[in-house]
């Protein structure tokens, strides 16, 4: 396995680091982090700046190493996240450009990548989150269109999106609860759909509800052959648990060495046992990158869609980032739980990612399983 870079991508980082560094400093002043709105205006601004600069390509377009070489340079010189546009660039978009025709990739790609279009995702249920399998959202063929009747719940971005990346049970009857999935783009402005947004314990709305009455989203947004979605669906959730979190992992080891200088600010570096617990998750960051690099290694041996590799990266993430802010709280002492500090809403923010993007326990499993070859539960 080769975990170095050819002199071609060397190139392509110092030309992107070059980039960062001329365009950085003339970027508009930060939105408020909890008015999505804003920040959905100014996510789309630096796409469309990544865009005609020539780096947008780079989530489905460019080998797994060079996307990993941008999320690394971006998030070192603190260029914008991307935020409102997460699940069209690490999610949606990818799938679509792994299983989506020649058609659906004309239409839907180029405008995620210039920043003119939001998704959002709507996979989750009231009755279906861990076990998404049992979605009951249903749609009923009606000639050229399914007619959608149902509630999601944790839709990402709903209320600022225009698309949804969609899963619904197109075979009720189906002889397994996965065999009747059916994975759809609809379109947020469609007749009969209302969006709830659901207020986080930090504050923001970056989740709603969303319930459809009757909504009819045409059959050609199909993405895959009908009652296949499942299938899709693990493309999906291959990206989101393989490489979506990449450019978190440079954050969090950033985020230990801002730890460690103000420690010794405060006095709290005193602590022996603190220091040894900044040491300890330093140790971890450095190994989860190394498993960001097998498994981009993987991706790009295999034709660029992550393996389950990705389940590894992502129960180990989620465990060490919540690790990361509780070390954060012991420095930071009283202040905390102030709620105006990047840090404060950084680890409430944390406390869902043992939940997010499929939980922990289900990763378990999923490691069992596809890598150990461990028998399924009865």
């Amino acid at each position: 396995m080769d975990l170095s870079c050819t002199d071609e991508e060397e190139a392509y980082r110092a030309g992107l680091r070059e980039w960062l560094a001329a365009t950085l400093p003339g970027l508009p002043e930060r939105p408020d982090p909890l008015d999505w709105p804003a920040r959905r205006a100014y996510d789309c601004g630096w796409q469309r700046r990544l865009y005609d600069a020539g780096y947008a390509d780079v989530h489905w377009d460019a080998s797994p190493t060079q996307r990993l070489i941008f999320l690394e340079e971006t998030e070192l010189a603190g260029a914008p996240y991307v935020g409102a546009n997460f699940v069209g660039l690490l999610h949606a978009g990818p799938t679509v450009a792994a299983e989506g025709t020649p058609e659906q990739r004309a239409r839907w790609l180029p405008p995620v990548l210039r920043g003119d279009e939001v998704w959002c995702q709507g996979f989750s249920e009231p009755g279906a989150g861990s076990d998404l399998a049992s979605l009951r959202t249903r749609a009923v063929r009606d000639g050229d269109e399914y007619v959608i009747s149902g509630q999601k719940i944790w839709t990402s971005h709903a209320e600022v999106a225009d698309w949804c990346e969609l899963l619904v049970r197109t075979d009720p009857g189906a002889a397994s609860k996965h065999k009747g999935i059916t994975w759809l783009a609809m379109p947020m402005d469609a007749p009969g759909i209302t969006v709830r947004p659901l207020r986080t314990l930090a504050g923001s709305t970056e989740f709603a509800e969303v319930f459809l009455d009757e909504v009819r989203v045409p059959v050609g947004n199909r993405v895959g052959e009908e009652n296949d979605g499942w299938r899709v669906t693990m493309v999906t959730l291959s990206f989101e648990r393989g490489t979506a979190f990449v450019g978190e992992v440079v954050a969090c080891r950033r985020l230990l060495g801002e730890l460690a200088r103000t420690a010794r600010k405060n006095g709290t570096w005193d602590d022996p046992v603190l220091r040894r617990g900044l040491g300890r998750l330093s140790a971890e960051f450095r190994a989860l990158w190394r498993i960001v690099q097998a498994n981009v290694s993987e991706a790009q041996a295999t034709g660029g869609v992550p393996g389950a590799g990705g389940s590894v990266f992502k129960l180990h993430y989620s465990h060490a980032r919540q690790e990361l802010y509780e070390a954060a709280a012991a420095v930071l002492g009283p202040e905390a739980l102030d709620l105006g500090r990047d840090w404060t809403l950084d680890r409430l923010s944390s406390l869902s990612y043992t939940i997010a993007a499929g939980t922990s326990q289900i990763q378990r499993n999923i490691v069992a399983e596809r890598i150990l070859g461990l028998p399924k539960g009865r």
